[in-house]
């Protein structure tokens, strides 16, 4: 399965995998599955990291590309489409982070593993 990363899940799996639902933790265990992240997702954790609402062990730019590399997981970039495509969706979640997450999971046909109930009202395949 292809399947892309909500931040929160990601950020989970680092620092606190009990936090974890056993479906999520099953999902990014397996190596079977292709994981992806979202730029958007890299964009959310530096801005919560500079304005003092995450903790990190060392800033975002070596923190994320060295936990990405180590777990094999693949950075989904942003692209025109994806940003786009932001537009047609319903106002079920105002979150520009989450809703970029929505677009992506849409346009590149992924599932989308989070612990967010709200995504499942766009009618994305997900898994919490």
């Amino acid at each position: 399965m292809k399947l892309l990363l909500d931040t929160q899940v990601w950020l989970w799996s680092l620092v606190s995998p009990e936090r974890l639902s056993s479906t999520a933790a099953g999902l990014l265990a397996d190596t079977d599955n292709e994981l992806f992240l979202s730029a958007a997702s890299c964009w959310e954790i530096a801005i919560k990291y500079q304005l003092g609402k995450l903790v990190l062990p060392e800033e975002p730019e070596p923190f994320i590309g060295s936990r990405l590399l180590r777990d094999g997981i693949r950075g989904l970039p942003v692209t025109i489409q994806h940003a786009s495509r932001v537009s047609r969706l319903p106002l079920h979640h105002r979150d520009p982070f989450d809703r970029l997450l929505i677009s992506q999971t849409q346009s590149e046909g992924l599932i989308l593993v989070s612990a967010d109930p709200v995504f499942a009202r766009y009618g994305i395949e997900l898994l919490s």
